[in-house]
């Protein structure tokens, strides 16, 4: 054996049993390099790329003969041997194979002179073929007929497969219609379900439709209450208005699609309109040919329809109304949609009205009764006052003129005396009364200091009635808006508050623009937070109370300040009553419950935000946000 496999013979076997193969791979290994296939394609390739020195060709080949096998090998390696190795014993066998081009025939079952053989044909052993023309023509016709029939073959599968594309072009184009028809419904159904308004849904809904589906037609029908008639609620184009303007409306009955698509909740199709019976002829779109009218479903109830027409015939098909029915589907979900906001909006505003009179109502109630409280001392004050007077008016009547030394002060005597009787006093008798009382009791009566007090309660409730009134009318007054530096506007109101030196501590950021506001409304806010944060530092007691005012810009178009304390800070359990009118937690310190309810009421005026951020034991902080003047 030579040791250098490389120098070995090349032997390609071409079978598709595996025992065969292993039979012939173990008789001739040791002396030649055996190549295998397991079909003849297979073979035909390996023979090309490695040109071996001799080929083993089995008879019994899937999807080719053993002969056509050799005619087609012969042609891409004239110079290489071909021996076919069969079990074929039928008489011609042998024949058939030497005329295909095979040099040898080695029979089935292989036996010990196997090897011996496939050497003789290396060696250029070539088996005789008597009669070689008599086979050569018998093998042609039999090739013909073979091509024959394979061309018959064939033909017949490119007409299949001709007639199986049409039909899978018709499936795509099919398929790509209803892809085309589902997506456009749900970019439909997308879009109106956005729209709220029930009148703005209805009128964009058909628009869209006929521009989507370039349909020629496209309307909506809504149930009206006595559930006999469907009204046109939106109609696409002019003779849409047309038909809005004469309040276009259907029967619910069977004498029309948009009737029978109601009551049978499902969709109707014309293809062609001129022969459909129960199809309506309407005059204001006399280029329809063909027509579907969808249900409009919410909850197993038909609420309405949506007629989509065409000016050509056999427009829709069966396979469309699935896609279409998903369109109407989302119609009627928004539609749906549209009247639940509507109904929302009536109870809001219902809610809304019932509120706003409890509120006038109650701030009513609160104002009179502060108001009330307030006036209450000023009667009782003015009477102890009056009193007062009277008897410091019967003593001065009593000095004579002679102890006057100034005639001026004597002529004023005198006035006192004649205006006191032209008003009805009778100083005579109120004198004469103070004559009768004890000393002690006569002294408290003409006491200047109890007349004093009661002018204080007097002037002091007539200020706060002042203040509720400006709480409650001032940030209604016009607005004089201007640019204005809340830097310096602060500035001034802390020192003008008289507060401790430090106490207020006022940080500003360099890029801090000026704000657009009203300066005296404006000025109110910041005196109001900071004078309330002040108070509640003191009223806590706070060791080392102190207040910080912040301001910096706030996007671009406008400034935020920001008024924090290091006070106890406010419950949670009151933080949003703090803004409602009236409301104190003062008691009766003075309090009138207006300043945070009229600072909201400005910010809001402006435009601005007010906030309040504040944890128990960590103080409160106020943000105010407010328009920014805009630099050209």
């Amino acid at each position: 054996m030579n040791s250098d496999p490389r120098k070995l013979p090349q032997v390609l076997y071409i079978a598709d049993s595996d025992e065969s193969r292993s039979l012939v791979r173990r008789l001739l290994a040791y002396h030649y390099v055996v190549l295998e296939a397991v079909n003849p394609l297979d073979g035909l390739g390996l023979a090309g790329e490695t040109m071996p020195n001799l080929i083993l060709l089995d008879n019994n080949l899937s999807h080719m003969t053993s002969s056509e096998a050799a005619t087609r090998l012969r042609k891409m390696l004239p110079g290489t041997p071909i021996v076919v190795v069969s079990g074929d014993t039928t008489p011609g066998a042998r024949e058939r194979a030497l005329a295909a081009g095979a040099v040898g025939f080695i029979p089935k079952p292989i036996d010990d002179d196997f090897e011996d053989l496939v050497t003789a044909y290396l060696h250029g052993r070539v088996d005789e073929l008597e009669d070689a023309e008599g086979y050569l023509r018998e093998y042609q016709q039999e090739l013909a007929t073979k091509i024959e029939d394979q061309t018959r073959q064939l033909t017949n599968t490119v007409e299949r497969n001709k007639y199986l594309l049409q039909q899978n072009q018709r499936m795509f184009s099919m398929l790509e219609r209803r892809h085309k028809l589902l997506e456009t419904a749900a970019r439909v159904g997308q879009m109106v379900t956005s729209i709220l308004d029930l009148t703005d849904l209805l009128r964009h809904t058909v628009n869209i439709i006929c521009s989507e589906f370039n349909f020629y037609y496209s309307g909506i029908f809504l149930v009206l209450e006595d559930r006999k008639w469907a009204g046109l609620r939106a109609g696409y184009a002019l003779a849409g208005r047309k038909m809005l303007e004469a309040n276009y409306k259907l029967p619910i009955d069977e004498k029309s699609m948009i009737g029978r698509s109601i009551l049978t909740r499902q969709a109707q199709i014309a293809l062609d309109v001129a022969g459909e019976p129960s199809r309506f002829k309407n005059p204001y779109l006399p280029d329809t040919r063909s027509e579907m009218a969808l249900p409009l479903i919410v909850n197993s109830t038909s609420v309405g329809a949506v007629t989509v027409q065409s000016n050509e015939l056999n427009a829709f098909n069966e396979e469309d109304i699935a896609s279409l029915q998903a369109m109407a589907d989302q119609i009627a979900i928004a539609i749906n949609n549209a009247n639940l906001m509507k109904d929302l909006e009536s109870a809001n505003a219902e809610l809304l009205r019932t509120k706003t009179f409890e509120a006038i109502a109650t701030a009513t109630g609160e104002a009179i009764h502060w108001v009330g409280n307030k006036a209450a001392p000023i009667p009782g004050s003015v009477r102890r006052a009056r009193e007062d007077i009277q008897y410091l008016l019967a003593l001065a009547a009593q000095v004579k003129d002679s102890e006057l030394d100034n005639a001026s002060l004597a002529a004023a005597v005198q006035t006192v005396r004649e205006e006191a009787q032209a008003s009805g006093l009778d100083l005579e008798k109120i004198l004469a009364e103070m004559s009768a009382m004890k000393p002690d009791r006569l002294q408290a009566l003409v006491s200047v200091e109890s007349l004093i007090e009661d002018l204080d309660i007097a002037e002091n409730s007539a200020r706060t009635i002042l203040d509720i009134k400006e709480g409650l009318i001032g940030p209604a007054r016009q607005r004089n808006d201007a640019p204005v530096s809340l830097r310096e506007m602060i500035t001034n109101t802390v020192e003008s508050m008289g507060l401790p030196h430090g106490a207020v501590e006022l940080t500003w950021a360099e890029d801090m623009p000026p704000a657009h506001v009203d300066a005296r409304q404006v000025e109110q806010v910041f005196n109001n937070l900071i004078k309330n944060a002040w108070e509640a530092l003191t009223n806590a007691e706070t060791a080392e109370p102190r207040i910080f005012v912040d301001g910096r810009r706030s996007d671009g178009d406008f400034v935020l300040v920001s008024v924090r304390d290091n006070g106890p800070g406010i419950p949670k359990e009151i933080q949003e009553k703090i803004w409602v009118s009236f409301f104190t937690t003062k008691g009766g310190s003075g309090g009138t419950g207006l300043g945070l309810s009229a600072v909201m009421q400005i910010v809001n005026q402006h435009g601005g935000k007010i906030w309040l951020q504040s944890e128990a034991g960590k103080g409160a902080t106020f943000f105010v946000r407010l328009p920014a003047e805009k630099l050209s």
